[in-house]
């Protein structure tokens, strides 16, 4: 009797000498979800030829001005955000245009978080993220790289 065989193929390593970039994007006047796109994109790493869903291969992105983001339609008003307490009756939602005027850097962070993994290698790519509603940041020594929203990595 023939015994079949699989071949086992390692999974793609870093190069040693490959660092995680940083990247730096102004979110004035771009669309909540085009740039959510392209952040998780970016945290993921699947703009890396050596990219593999279970290797954590991303870069870090540092995203500015969270509090002049913008969105289409009538999402301002109408979407909300839905969460519990957990206590009884401790369901509590919040729309859009309040949630941007008390905590803008968590918006993006949540659009992003959805685009995520949702296990460990999720939770590890959530933390490369640094959302600043103010035009500064303190990441300046790593020497972050400009990304405009049409350079998602993408040739098509």
């Amino acid at each position: 009797m023939a015994r079949s065989t699989t071949v086992r193929r390692p999974a793609p390593k870093a190069p040693a000498t490959e660092q995680p970039q940083w990247y730096v994007i102004d979110a004035e006047g771009k669309t909540l979800g085009r740039l959510a796109t392209t952040v998780a994109r970016r945290l993921i790493g699947k703009h890396r030829p050596n990219y593999a869903p279970n290797r954590l291969f991303g870069d870090h992105v540092v995203v500015v001005n969270a509090e002049k983001i913008g969105v289409t339609g009538k999402k301002l008003n109408e979407k909300l955000y839905r969460r519990h307490t957990g206590y009884p009756g401790g369901f509590k939602e919040m729309p859009l245009w309040k949630a941007l005027a008390s905590h803008p850097d968590r918006v993006i962070e949540w659009a992003v978080g959805g685009m995520l993994p949702k296990n460990r290698i999720g939770q590890r790519m959530i933390r490369n993220l640094k959302v600043y509603a103010g035009p500064k940041h303190p990441h300046e020594a790593q020497r972050p790289e400009p990304l405009g929203l049409a350079s998602t990595g993408k040739t098509a």
